[in-house]
């Protein structure tokens, strides 16, 4: 097997779920591969797209949402992109302001009723992004139209808890570690995990272009090979994840201290509030493949996401789209390589926290069914 281009350019932003992509090149999981990953960090997700538009990134780690809303051309232009696979499942959060804590409003309930007497301010780290869809589905659920009751910036993540703290918002939804950096600093509280809103969520993808993927199936499949590899040593024990949380936190990755990184990576979780509890449903990388898969759904689910919000003007041909952009078949011959399980459907059934089951089978009826939309 030729490879096309053995070094691979690929960049990612300060988060906790960039772990694998660190880990492949830490262990040499990418060499043992034929590649050489070369990390660069960057400062937003839309510095992430940009780059690979032009081509000064090869692959990046991502937001499932924005290779959606690229390939379908909303709020950039247009470009077909491609999922090489799925990074992780969970480890999200929603942030309130100690503040409002401190005035009585300590769950959703109290933050629907606070946002029908006036306007929250709060931030998401891109609008198509994951980040967006998490915070508007969790007030949506608590009866709060997020594009009428609200008002939502956005932030890169790692300057969430700063800007809670100097007051420039109310609360904001940001991937690990920046909702736990504003709970040990004592500004902000977590309101509710993003495992809380859907259980075993997709979160953030390793994506391409189509082009590159097309042009170079060699190195993206020892490149997918590398990083399944890096999730599955991450997810084989408690020593491991301490071990990548202590890597990770250095300078040139996430830049934090690595206790605001492990214990929620162990599943330890403390809300703020006096409330601690082992999350079943933290972060994972791996979870035997279950983790990396590129389900047609969780594309799908995006798309319907958008479309409830207005970002889709008109309806996507769902399935169509997931099957163009989320590269299976590539994923499946990486997965052999590493002896990674494969599941026997390409669609997968969720149950979210307002009771609604998502299965991928009718999207456009799905997109369609809820109360609350623009």
């Amino acid at each position: 097997m030729q490879i096309e281009k053995d070094i691979v350019r690929i960049g990612f932003n300060p988060l906790t779920d960039c772990a694998s992509l660190v880990m492949a090149s830490v262990l040499g999981l990418d060499r043992k591969h034929g590649i050489r990953i070369v990390l660069s960090k960057e400062t937003s997700w839309a510095g992430v797209r940009d780059k690979l538009l032009t081509g000064e990134l090869d692959a990046a780690h991502a937001l499932y949402g924005l290779v959606y809303a690229t390939h379908l051309g909303v709020g950039s232009v247009r470009r077909d992109l491609a999922v090489l696979m799925n990074l992780n499942r969970n480890g999200q959060a929603i942030t309130l302001s100690r503040r409002l804590v401190e005035d009585g409003v300590r769950d959703g309930a109290a933050v629907a009723a606070l946002s029908h007497e006036r306007e929250l301010r709060w931030a998401q780290t891109f609008p198509t992004g994951t980040h967006a869809m998490w915070l508007y589905y969790w007030l949506a659920a608590h009866g709060v139209h997020p594009l009428r009751e609200a008002r939502v910036i956005t932030v890169p993540p790692s300057q969430m808890a700063t800007n809670l703290a100097a007051g420039h918002m109310d609360g904001f939804c940001a991937g690990e570690p920046w909702n736990h950096r504003a709970v040990m600093d004592g500004v902000g509280v977590t309101i509710a995990t993003s495992q809380q809103i859907w259980p075993d969520h997709p979160e953030k993808v390793l994506a391409t272009t189509a082009d590159f993927a097309r042009r170079n199936p060699n190195t993206a499949r020892a490149l997918v090979a590398a990083v399944l590899e890096a999730s599955r040593w991450i997810d084989a024990s408690a020593a491991n994840r301490m071990a990548m949380a202590e890597i990770i936190s250095a300078v040139q990755y996430v830049n934090t201290g690595k206790d605001v990184i492990w214990q929620r990576i162990l599943g330890r979780y403390e809300d703020g509030m006096g409330r601690n509890w082992e999350d079943a449903h933290s972060m994972r990388f791996h979870q035997e493949g279950a983790a990396n898969f590129p389900y047609l759904s969780d594309g799908m689910w995006f798309m319907t996401q958008q479309k409830r919000w207005g970002l889709l003007k008109a309806s996507p041909d769902y399935l169509g789209v997931a099957l163009k952009v989320q590269q299976v078949a590539l994923y499946k011959e990486a997965a052999e390589l590493t002896e990674t399980a494969i599941p026997a459907n390409p669609l997968r059934s969720s149950v979210l926290m307002d009771g609604i089951a998502w299965d991928g089978r009718d999207p456009e009826r799905y997109a369609a069914s809820f109360d609350i939309h623009l």
